[in-house]
C-alpha cells in the first residue's frame, strides 16, 4: 500500500513541478508540503558537516531556501530530482552567503568549517572552510561544469549516485567517474 502511495505522490510532484515551470506560483505552494521531508532532510545533512553550534538551524535554511525558489521566475524540471538538485545549490548558496556574513562579522577569525570526510574518505580528520570549498567549486566549474553539478547533488544534496544519474539525465557509471575525480580534485585544492 505505501508503495503505491508513494508512486501517487511521486506523480503529484512531477506535475506540480510541470505546472510551476509553466509559470503556475501556486504550484509551489502545494509543492512544498510534499517535498517538505526531503528538503529538510538535505539542509539537515547541510547542517551536519558543519561546526558544532551553527548559528543557522535545520529549519531556517529550508524557509530560506523555500524564499528563495518562490522568488524563481524561471525554472524546468522534468523530475524531482532535478528540483531537489537545483534545491541544494540554493542550499548552498545560502550557506555560503552566511560564512561570508560570519566571516565579515568576526572580520576573517573563526572561518566556518565543514568536514572533507564525504569528498575524500581517505582523510576524514580534515576540515575545510566551507568559503575555500565554494571557491575551489567554481575553480572546478571553470574546468568541468558537471562535476561541479555531481558534488552538488552527492555532497550537498545528499543524492545516490543513481539519483545524481537521473538528475543529470546522464548514465551511474559517468556520475560515480564525475563524483570521483571530481572529489580527487578538490581533495588536492583543499589540502595543498
Amino acid at each position: 500500500m505505501g508503495e503505491y502511495r508513494q508512486m501517487d505522490e511521486t506523480r503529484e510532484i512531477t506535475k506540480l513541478l510541470h505546472n510551476w515551470s509553466n509559470g503556475d506560483n501556486k504550484a509551489l505552494d502545494e509543492l512544498f508540503p510534499l517535498v517538505y521531508d526531503e528538503l529538510h532532510r538535505q539542509a539537515g545533512n547541510y547542517l551536519r558537516r558543519e561546526r558544532p553550534g551553527h548559528t543557522l538551524q535545520t529549519t531556517a535554511l529550508l524557509h530560506e531556501a523555500y524564499i528563495r525558489l518562490a522568488g524563481q521566475s524561471e525554472g524546468s524540471w522534468e523530475n524531482r530530482f532535478q528540483f531537489f538538485a537545483f534545491a541544494a545549490k540554493i542550499m548552498r548558496n545560502i550557506l555560503v552567503d552566511h560564512a561570508r556574513a560570519k566571516q565579515r562579522e568576526k572580520r576573517g577569525a573563526g572561518a566556518v568549517k565543514i568536514s572533507l570526510a564525504d569528498i575524500s574518505p581517505q582523510t576524514p580528520e580534515l576540515d575545510l572552510d566551507l568559503l575555500a570549498l565554494d571557491e575551489a567549486l567554481d575553480r572546478l566549474n571553470k574546468i568541468d561544469e558537471q562535476q561541479v553539478r555531481v558534488v552538488e547533488l552527492r555532497y550537498f544534496g545528499g543524492l545516490s549516485l543513481e539519483e545524481a544519474a537521473e538528475a543529470l539525465q546522464i548514465s551511474r557509471a559517468t556520475v560515480a567517474r564525475d563524483w570521483n575525480v571530481a572529489r580527487a580534485w578538490l581533495h588536492r585544492e583543499l589540502t595543498r
